[in-house]
């Protein structure tokens, strides 16, 4: 389960830099170059780590950062990057809610260390699948949608996991009452998924009646779209 970084640099020679690298160390990368593109970008891939330029058009790097801590359901980790090389600017970032602070010119080895010494000690919060702005946390049995939290039952959220663990595959609902039911002394009929689904698709789908998450396949099942 690869953890996501989002890179917010106007400078798109830095920035492609920085990408490279970190797709090199196998995290997943989203890529923002101004203050308000990376606001939408958070919302919908809700990254574990958010590497952060202070010099941005249309919002600061400052005025991103006290967004971000602003959110209610925030637990994302970020390393501030700036040409401000003095103490007092570095203590600044901390306080505003930096995990870290690095000051430009770096290598990007350098940077690398900072995301990996921070994700060792913030990490626990990344373990989740994201797709198509979905959100799921399968060790605190949370979901949200764009950020915001979804309450499903215990079969729901399992049915859910158990998709997004697997996008684009189709599984018949046989395969899906193994999942859910493992341990049934009693059959358990085919509508039960559907019902599941039906249940799913009213708490996650913008419009339930033509889904763009959970599609059915005709004649085969149900598969989680990935984006």
């Amino acid at each position: 389960m690869k953890q996501t970084i989002l890179v917010v640099e106007d400078d798109q020679m830095i920035r492609g830099l920085i990408r490279m690298h970190l797709e090199k160390h196998d995290y997943d990368v989203v890529e923002a170059s101004d203050g308000e593109e990376a606001q939408h970008a958070y919302i919908q891939y809700d990254p574990c780590l958010i590497i952060l330029d202070l010099m941005l058009p249309n919002m600061s790097g400052e005025a991103f950062c006290e967004w971000v801590q602003s959110r209610q359901q925030n637990e994302t980790s970020i390393i501030m990057l700036s040409a401000k090389s003095r103490v007092d600017d570095k203590i600044a970032g901390l306080k505003m809610g930096a995990d870290d602070y690095l000051t430009k010119p770096f290598e990007p080895d350098e940077l690398i260390a900072h995301v990996e010494a921070v994700l060792r000690r913030t990490g626990h919060h990344c373990q989740k699948i994201v797709h198509n702005g979905l959100c799921i946390k399968p060790r605190k049995g949370e979901v949200l949608l764009y950020n915001q939290a979804i309450q499903l039952t215990k079969h729901e959220f399992n049915l859910l996991y158990f998709l997004m663990q697997h996008p684009d595959i189709v599984h018949n609902r046989e395969q899906l009452i193994d999942q859910l039911y493992p341990h049934a002394e009693d059959t358990v009929l085919d509508r039960t998924i559907d019902a599941h689904i039906k249940k799913l698709r009213e708490k996650i789908e913008t419009n339930p009646s033509t889904p763009e998450r959970i599609l059915t396949v005709r004649g085969m099942g149900y598969k989680f779209a990935s984006g």
